[in-house]
Formats: structure tokens, C-alpha cells, sequence
């Protein structure tokens, strides 16, 4: 890999980490677990200057080979709209209830090791880093509100209330303080220091968001188009027709809603779709009682598919065999997400769920597809093998995260185990379904809501009205069958992280175009297509779209 493209993708990771600790904890990379990355308007500076410096870099290169072609064009494209986004404020002004940097902070702390002295020592010192970095946060919200760059009011309130609990202030006990309780009497006065220190700077910032920003933050959810097609493009890695996304979006709903509907049919005669899912919520085969009785479920069908896939439909080395299940740490939104394995592999991949709090009873038949979806063959085998590969630089291994490729992986990864069959209960298949259809809901109202679009006739739902987000939560409540605080949570994360929520579907839709066309050509071997396409590490829709065609 000492080759001019992959020598500078190497090194713009080991400077971006510098930059952004948290990811160095993130992907296992030692030496910066004590630190917090500087969100002030300097530091996304600096970041910004390093993209610009590095993009400038590689494009003088030409590549040496194949894979160092596909290396630059990886590198390229996703520098290079991260940057329109730094230029555009995007960065600076990032807040939202999943993925900005007041979860981001917060969140590291699951991933840091707690076995010796010496690391409690570590996240003591983080947590005390915790004020400073709160206050450079706040600092580049006041530089993007200066320039027009402000979340809706929505986003604000919503994060100011997610800091509250983690600050202590709800009914659920400050996380800081509790996460450092576990800690050794060694460090005991350091931990409880930086503790306080943390719980009060997420105070504080709650304080900040509803005293200073709320007033600046625009009623107004939606972005607009241009707004919406950059962070689009940051998502899916392509450039997309969004009214043809949209029109596709409701095509695809209609045949998994028909679906569905036979489906509840075979379950429960005549039923429909909520009637059919009210019968399997009572289904004593369906039900896990307890918090850690349902995590040992979760962890119990990993490992079966693990076990059940390894060496028949996938090669997984024995680094990536380990997946663990966790419960996640209340505060954040509900569903389930993962978090990749270290780059030595000694932290392994971990699959995360956030329960509701006061929910203690559990229907698996929702949920099985999920565990496929962020473990095996989904997010966990993807992820995974990419870093195991040693024909990726660090950048392609660990950084070139793309929504529309990883999430459409994984969406496909669920129709996948449907193939194997997986899926022949009809209760699980019901679950299964109901998952991309709210992925087909997602592309239908994220779009329509954002872009304020029309809903079309025979729609059965509003027709020829504009969407709002009154309107996207009532559909999400009358034409999908998932819980009210799930959707009420969902309908916050469209408006707050534009363009996100439709990757699944639209990254689903090219994994599937490509395995098509792949048949069609002499010697197919659909084991071999899935490893080689694995082994290629994430990219862009566009540029995946041209290295499937080659395979």
C-alpha cells in the first residue's frame, strides 16, 4: 500500500483524528482517548483546510493501478462535497437529535476501554475536557447563526431536552456521573470530578440552546431544495433526481404495503395490516419479557447467523466472528444502531438498542430482520470486512462512511436472509416487511416534507395537498404500523438530518440493480459477487454504481 495515492489517504487520516478524537476512539485508534474535538468556528477552520489540502494533494496524483484509482475516486468525492458542506456552514451550525456532535461527545464514552486504572484515568480526563469543549461548541453555533446557519426550533428544543437527561436534570440519573461510579477508588476524586464537570457542561449547553439559540432558530422545517440536494448528495455519494426518487419512493410503498396486506391475511384471516400486527403483539411465541432477557435474544440470533453464514453465503474471518448486543444508555432516540470494531479488532463490532424507558415487554417478530439489518450479513459483516481488508488504505478501511452504500447494504442484507430463508415465519416476514415499508415511507416524506411536494392522486392520503410535518407524522401513524414514540422520534430525525433517511431505500435499490445485471453475465456466483463487492470498502452511489458494473 506504499503507493502516492493511498500514502496521502493514509495520512489524512492520521491528521484528521488528531482533529477529531472521538473518531480516533471510534475506530480504535490509540493515543487520543483523553481528548474532545474543538467544534469552535477555528476548529471546523482547520478541518475544512485539511480536506482542501489533501483533496489538492491527491488530484495531482495519477494513480499506479486499479485499486489506486478507485482509492483517488473514493477520496475525491467524498472530500470533496464534505467541503461544499464546511463552505456552506452545514459543519459549523450541525445540530441535530442523532447524529451531531452533542450525541457524538457523549456516545464516545460507550466505546472507551474501562478494563486498568490507567483508562478510567484516561476517561477522567476526558470528561474534565468536557466544559471546554462544550464551549467551543457553543462558539461555532454563535459563528453559523452569524451567518444564516441555524437548525429549526424543533432540533433546539428537542436537543436541549436530550441534554437535560444526560445532564441529570430528567428522571433518569446523570449519565456522567453514573457511567463513572464504576470507576476504581484509585481515580475516584479525578472521575468524580470530571463527572460534575461533564453532567454540568451538557447543562449548561441545554441552557445555551433554549436561552440563546431558540431565539435565533427558524420555525420553518424544511430546507429547501438546494439545502436538501447537498446534503443529499453527502448521504448518497450521487447526484439524484429528487422527484424521481420521490415518485419511486410511492411505487415502492404501494407493492410492500400490497404485500403486507397478504401477509396479515395468512396470519390472521381478513385482518389488516394493524390488525395483523395487534395479534402477533400478543403472541406468546413473540414476546421476551425483561431488558436483559430481550438483549440475551438479540445476542442468542446473532450468533446463530453468524455461525449459520460463515463459510456458506460469506467468508468471515475469525477477527469479525464477535459481535456483542448491548442495551443502549437511555437519552438518545429509540431503535437500534451499531458501532464498528477497533482497527486491531480488539474491541469488537457492537450492536446497540435503545429501549423506551418504561417498556419492559418486548415483541420480537419487529425486531428480527433488525438484528440481520446491524449485524450479520448487514452492518457488522460490511463494516467489518471492509477494515479487515488489507488492500484498503486507512481512509477506505475506516473513514469513506456513505449512508446510501452502508444502509443499503443493510436493508439489503434483510431482504437477503428472506433468500436464505430466514424468514418463514410469516410473523418475522410480517416484521421484515414492515421495515422497508417504513424505509419506503422515509424516501416519501423526508423528500416531500423538505421540499414542501405535492401528494399525488390515487395516494389515498391527503391528495393534492403539500406535505408539512404534521402531515408526515400522521401518515407515518395511519399508513405504517410502527410504535407512536418510534415514528414521533423519526419525524424529528428527517426534519433535523435532511436527506439521510432516504439512503436506505435508494442504496437498497442500486444493490439490487447491480446483483441483476452481475446475473446476467456468464459465471455468476453470488458468494463471490457479495465478498468482492464487500471487499471494496464503501463509496458513493455513483462510483459503486461503476465498480459493481466491472465485477
Amino acid at each position: 500500500m506504499d503507493t502516492p495515492v493511498h500514502r496521502v489517504c493514509d495520512s489524512y487520516v492520521d491528521s484528521y483524528v488528531r482533529l477529531e478524537p472521538t473518531v480516533a476512539t471510534e475506530l480504535g485508534i490509540p493515543g487520543h482517548d483523553d481528548r474532545l474535538p474543538d467544534f469552535s468556528a477555528a476548529g471546523h477552520a482547520a478541518r475544512a483546510e485539511l480536506a482542501a489540502a489533501a483533496l489538492r494533494e491527491v488530484a495531482a496524483l495519477e494513480p499506479v493501478d486499479d485499486g489506486e484509482r478507485a482509492a483517488k475516486a473514493v477520496f475525491t468525492e467524498r472530500l470533496g462535497v464534505e467541503l461544499e458542506a464546511h463552505e456552506a456552514g452545514l459543519m459549523a451550525g450541525s445540530l441535530n437529535v442523532l447524529a451531531s456532535p452533542p450525541q457524538g461527545m457523549r456516545q464516545v464514552f460507550d466505546l472507551m476501554a474501562t478494563e486498568t486504572v490507567d483508562d478510567w484515568r484516561t476517561i477522567a480526563r476526558r470528561m474534565a475536557a468536557m466544559p471546554e469543549a462544550i464551549a467551543g461548541y457553543r462558539e461555532g453555533l454563535r459563528h453559523a447563526a452569524r451567518n444564516g446557519v441555524v437548525s429549526a426550533a424543533r432540533q433546539v428544543s428537542k436537543v436541549a431536552e436530550q441534554c437535560d437527561t444526560w445532564s441529570g436534570r430528567g428522571a433518569e440519573p446523570a449519565f456522567f456521573t453514573t457511567f463513572a461510579s464504576g470507576g476504581p477508588d484509585e481515580v475516584r476524586a479525578e472521575l468524580d470530578a470530571g463527572a460534575a464537570a461533564a453532567d454540568q457542561a451538557y447543562a449548561d449547553l441545554a441552557d445555551f440552546l433554549r436561552g440563546e439559540l431558540l431565539a435565533k432558530a427558524p420555525a420553518e422545517d424544511a430546507v429547501g431544495e438546494d439545502v436538501y440536494g447537498l446534503w443529499s448528495r453527502t448521504y448518497l455519494g450521487a447526484r439524484l433526481d429528487l422527484r424521481e426518487a420521490y415518485e419511486w419512493g410511492w411505487a415502492e410503498f404501494t407493492r410492500i404495503e400490497t404485500e403486507m396486506t397478504e401477509v396479515a391475511n395468512r396470519i390472521k384471516r381478513g385482518a389488516t395490516i394493524p390488525e395483523a400486527a395487534a395479534a402477533l403483539d400478543v403472541d406468546p411465541r413473540y414476546l421476551v419479557s425483561g431488558r436483559s432477557e430481550f438483549r440475551d435474544w438479540m445476542q442468542r440470533l446473532s450468533d446463530q447467523a453468524v455461525a449459520d453464514l460463515r463459510g456458506t453465503h460469506f467468508d468471515i474471518p475469525d477477527e469479525i466472528v464477535r459481535l456483542d448486543c448491548r442495551i443502549a444508555p437511555p437519552g438518545g432516540g429509540a431503535g437500534a444502531y451499531y458501532t464498528n470494531p477497533s482497527d486491531d479488532f480488539t474491541r469488537p463490532g457492537t450492536m446497540w438498542w435503545a429501549l423506551p424507558p418504561d417498556k419492559d415487554e418486548f415483541s420480537t417478530w419487529r425486531e428480527v430482520s433488525i438484528v440481520y439489518h446491524e449485524g450479520v450479513p448487514g452492518h457488522h459483516l460490511q463494516i467489518a470486512t471492509a477494515q479487515h481488508t488489507s488492500d484498503l488504505n486507512k481512509f477506505q478501511r475506516m473513514l469513506a462512511w456513505v449512508p446510501a452504500h452502508s444502509e443499503g447494504w443493510a436493508l439489503y442484507a434483510e431482504r437477503l436472509m428472506q433468500e436464505f430463508g430466514y424468514l418463514s415465519d410469516d410473523g418475522n416476514l410480517f416484521g421484515m416487511l414492515n421495515e422497508n415499508l417504513f424505509r419506503a415511507a422515509r424516501v416519501i416524506i423526508d423528500i416531500g416534507m423538505h421540499l414542501k411536494l405535492e401528494i399525488p392522486r390515487g395516494t389515498g392520503f391527503h391528495e393534492g395537498e403539500r406535505w408539512t410535518p404534521e402531515l408526515g407524522l400522521e401518515f407515518m401513524l395511519t399508513r405504517t404500523i410502527s410504535e407512536e414514540a418510534h415514528v414521533r422520534d423519526e419525524i424529528d430525525r428527517y426534519l433535523g438530518w435532511p436527506g439521510q433517511a432516504p439512503a436506505y431505500k435508494l442504496g437498497e435499490r442500486l444493490w439490487l440493480s447491480a446483483r441483476e445485471e452481475a446475473r446476467s453475465r456468464p459465471g455468476f456466483d453470488l458468494k463471490d459477487f457479495h465478498m468482492r463487492a464487500l471487499r471494496m470498502g464503501q463509496m458513493g452511489l455513483d462510483t459503486l454504481r461503476e465498480r459493481l458494473a466491472a465485477l
